[in-house]
C-alpha cells in the first residue's frame, strides 16, 4: 500500500505527538497564547476547506483570494500554536524546520500540478496572489468572483479531525501542565 503525502505527514504529527507531550513545559499563559494562534489556524483551514473545489475548478475566491495555500498557512498556525503553547524553544525550531522541509515541497509539487491542470488561469493567479504570507486585499480578477462556503465541502473534507487533533492536543497540555 503507497501512503499519500497527506498520509505520510498526518502519521508523521501523530508519532512526534508523544514526543512534543513529554518536553512541553506549558503554563497558562502559553496555553492561551497557543491556543488563540491554534485556533486562527483551524478557522482558516475550515474556511479553505469549505470554499476549494478540488482537481476540478481552479478555487480563487475566498481565503484563496488571499493566499494560494490557505490551507498549508492553516496548518502552519496550528503547529506554532501548539509549538507556542508546548513552551520549548527548541520544540519551535523543530517545527519551523520540520514544517518548511515537508510543506515548502508539497507547495511546490502542487503548484506545478495546478500550472499543469489549468495553465495560464493557474499563471495569472500565481502572479497575483502570494503563496504563503497572506495579501490584505482579496485578489478579484471579476467583480463577480466572490467566496462560497458550503458545510458539504468541509465535511467532505474532513475537516473536522484537524478541529479534534488541535483540542486532544491541547487536552494534553492542560493535563501535562497539572501534572507537573
Amino acid at each position: 500500500m503507497k501512503l499519500t503525502r497527506r498520509q505520510i505527514r498526518l502519521r508523521l504529527a501523530w508519532l512526534a505527538a508523544p514526543v512534543f507531550l513529554i518536553l512541553a513545559k506549558p503554563t497558562p499563559t502559553t496555553i492561551a497564547v497557543g491556543a488563540a494562534v491554534a485556533f486562527a489556524g483551524a478557522a482558516l483551514r475550515a474556511w479553505a476547506a469549505g470554499t476549494i473545489v478540488k482537481n476540478t475548478v481552479l478555487t480563487i475566491t475566498g481565503p484563496y483570494a488571499h493566499t494560494r495555500n490557505p490551507l498549508y498557512l492553516g496548518s502552519f498556525l496550528i503547529g506554532l500554536g501548539l509549538a507556542v503553547a508546548g513552551a520549548r524553544l527548541s520544540m519551535l525550531a523543530a517545527f519551523l524546520i520540520a514544517y518548511a522541509l515537508v510543506y515548502g515541497r508539497a507547495m511546490q509539487l502542487e503548484a506545478a500540478r495546478l500550472e499543469r491542470d489549468f495553465g495560464e488561469a493557474y499563471r495569472t493567479y500565481a502572479r497575483n496572489v502570494p503563496t504563503f504570507i497572506p495579501r490584505l486585499r482579496p485578489y478579484r480578477p471579476d467583480d463577480r468572483a466572490r467566496s462560497h462556503f458550503f458545510i458539504e465541502r468541509y465535511l467532505a473534507h474532513r475537516e473536522y479531525q484537524a478541529a479534534l487533533g488541535i483540542a486532544l492536543g491541547f487536552a494534553g497540555l492542560a493535563v501535562k501542565m497539572l501534572l507537573d
